[in-house]
Order: structure tokens, then sequence, then C-alpha cells
């Protein structure tokens, strides 16, 4: 096993070690039912069994599968709150052997006796809040649909096309889906905005063809007048699995290109596309994935060859560090990019006018939403699916509507 590998299970056991020390001492203090914290423990004991014997036992052949993600995800669920209860009584721990410290020398009082047992009760009251996130998360969350629309005014836009809509989906990963009545419905309402064009902006598969077998029916039923267009993500080319012979592992690639037609898709392979309304026209380019640190497939020269420089342009792009580094600043003017690829790491709060955070932010600089730089924008959808963790909390599954107009 990886040196790499070894020292993260250790930290990882370290952590549920002290934090079900603490939980089951927390539990210990407030409640009268003793049999309580050893049926907590012993649950908690079959979720890290299971999750251990999960990950052990999974062969990176078989990539990402439904069994490890809610194995992942009971694991969250079982540590994540416990990690709250083990910060506030391990930092009073701390802050009491300082008291005691201090009261051996000065002869102060000792710390008040029923503070143990207040701390305890707030304790598990905050811990209580990400597990029923969590729990929501999981069972809910990851279908809680939301429509997100932008009305975006440019100079150069053609006339023609004031007023033209786009619906914009991202990050499918049909690998991960398991209840049709659900998909089914974001399908619905993707149709329900009924706009022009849909793009789609990659990652149709966690990482086989095969995964989406099961839903071409539903997502072949998506509809527009103007057409649909889509571009390859980091997970479609195979990279997450091992593959017995580099054959292989190319069928499989061709394979998911060949989903996208059968879904009524037009996918641009680093080429470009001109859309034409009223004898006025706009561009659309779409490159395969470049990222950083991911695979660099994507060559922004060759998709815009035959475009002009004063041409309304329409970018499509997976990942949007390609265009914090490469497309935001080219003298070629994108007008407008559509990204996905963060998930916005399917965990954070969002208020309206008052928050906006997630882990992801401090990953990629536009994680999710519409930015502008320049006079450029570009819209890093949330995702339509779910990855690793079989949940969403705080950031919902999204289908942008974007509308254009004349400024």
């Amino acid at each position: 096993m990886p040196r790499r590998v070894i020292i993260t299970f250790a930290i990882i056991g370290i952590l549920i070690f002290i934090s079900e020390y603490y939980t089951f001492q927390a539990l210990k203090t407030v409640t009268r039912f003793k049999p309580l914290k050893w049926i907590l423990l012993a649950v908690s004991l079959l979720i890290y069994i299971n999750f251990f014997y999960t990950i052990s036992s999974m062969s990176r052949a078989d990539g990402q599968t439904i069994t490890f993600q809610w194995a992942f995800g009971w694991l969250l669920i079982a540590l994540v709150p416990k990690l709250f209860v083990m910060l506030l009584l391990f930092g009073e721990d701390v802050f009491r052997g300082g008291q005691k410290i201090v009261s051996f020398f000065t002869s102060q009082t000792k710390p008040l006796a029923g503070r143990r047992k207040f701390l305890s009760q707030l304790a598990l009251g905050l811990a209580s809040i990400p597990l029923a996130s969590l729990l929501y998360g999981v069972f809910k969350g990851k279908f809680n649909y939301k429509v997100v629309k932008y009305q975006l005014a440019f100079k150069d836009l053609p006339d023609a096309f004031d007023g033209f809509t786009i619906s914009h989906i991202t990050d499918i990963h049909s690998g991960s889906f398991d209840n049709k009545e659900k998909i089914q419905y974001g399908v619905d309402l993707i149709n329900e905005q009924q706009s022009d064009i849909i793009f789609f902006t990659g990652d149709i598969v966690n990482n086989f063809a095969h995964e989406m077998n099961d839903w071409v029916p539903v997502f072949s039923q998506l509809k527009a007048s103007m057409g649909k267009y889509s571009i390859l993500g980091n997970h479609d080319y195979g990279d997450y699995s091992d593959w017995k012979t580099p054959e292989d592992k190319k069928a499989n690639f061709q394979a998911v290109k060949d989903i996208h037609p059968k879904i009524g898709f037009d996918l641009l392979l680093n080429e470009n596309r001109y859309i034409e309304k009223d004898g006025q026209k706009i561009a659309l380019i779409g490159v395969e994935n470049w990222g950083k640190g991911f695979n660099k497939a994507g060559d922004l020269q060759v998709a815009s060859e035959g475009i002009k420089q004063e041409d309304f342009k329409i970018l499509l792009s997976h990942d949007p560090s390609h265009w914090e580094y490469k497309v935001k600043q080219d003298n070629f003017n994108y007008q407008l990019t559509l990204s996905g690829h963060t998930h916005g790491l399917q965990f954070g709060i969002e208020i309206p006018g008052w928050i906006k955070w997630s882990p992801a932010k401090y990953v990629y600089k536009q994680w999710a939403g519409l930015y502008e730089e320049f006079g450029r924008y570009i819209n890093v959808n949330r995702g339509f699916g779910y990855h690793a963790f079989p949940g969403r909390v705080g950031i919902w599954p999204e289908i942008t509507v974007i509308e254009l107009k004349k400024a």
C-alpha cells in the first residue's frame, strides 16, 4: 500500500478515535439512558468497518462505484458531526488544564463542576446541525434542482439574438444516479424553461460509457428549438481507472463520445459552429477538457479556426481554470464562457445577498455562479449530478438559464 494512503488512513483513524471518545463522554454526561452511548458507538463502528472494507476491497479498475459513494457518505454522516463535539470539548479540556496549572501556583478556585455538562449539551446541539444537513443532503438535497436565471447585455450582440435564451447544464455524472424518477423530474424541469438552445459542458459519466446506458432514454427527451451542443469533461476520458490495455481505454473513450449523438447533442471536440437567426449569426466554440492539474486536451486556437475576432462568441469549456489562465485576457475576445467541473464541492452555504461560501473557493477563483472581468463573463454551473459524496449540502443541483440582451 502506498505510503501516502497509509498516512491518510492513519489520520482518519486518529480523528475517528478522538471524536468517538469525546462524543461517548458527552453522551455519558448528558443522557440518563445509559445504553444510548453504546448503541451509537456500535452503529458508528459498523459504518467505519464498512468504509475501510469497501476501500480495501475495491479495485481502481472498477472506478468509483455507488457502493463506494454510499460508504463514503455514511462515513461523513458518522464522523463530521462528532468533529464538532471533539473540537468544543477538547478545547475545554485544554482550557481546564491551563486553569489547573494556574490554580496550582496561585491557589485560585477550580472550574465550576456544571460547566462540563453545559458544554456537552452545547456540543451535541451543534453536532445536530451538520448531522441533519448531511442526512438531508444525501436523501433529498442531491435532487433539489434549482433554476438560476441571469440576463446579460452585450453591445456587440447581433440584433437578431436580443432575447435569445440558453439553458446550461453540466456534470451529469450518470454513474452516480440511483433514482430514475428524480432524474426524470430534473430533465422535465430543463424542458420547462423552453430555452432556444441547450448547452452541456462535460462529465456525462464518472468513468465508463456503460454508466449512461439506462439514462439515454431520459436525457434524449431534452428539447431546444435551436439545437443542443456539448463538450467533454475530465471524467469522460477514462483517466480515473486502471485499464487492461490501452485499446480498452480508447474504446471506452469512443463509446463516451458516441453517447452525445444518441441523446441528440452535437459534441464539439476543439471545433466550432455558427448559429444563425434572421440572417445574423453568433459563434459557438467547444474545447476539450483543459484544467489546472488535469488533462489539457483543449486547444482554444484550433477550436476557434474560421471564427472572426469581431464575431460574438460563446465558449464551452468544462474547467473554469481555463477561463482564469487562458481565456479571459485573450485578445480574441470570448464574450461568454460556460463551465462546470467544481460542483461547488457539493457543500457550502449560500444565502443570496448575504453569504456565498464553499471550500471550493480555496481551489478555484471562479467556483459557482456568474463572474465578470474585462467585460467578459463566465458562468460556473454547480452541476446537475453528484460525485464521490452521494449528496449535496447547501450547494444545490443547478439548471442555469441565461437571456442575452442587446445593450
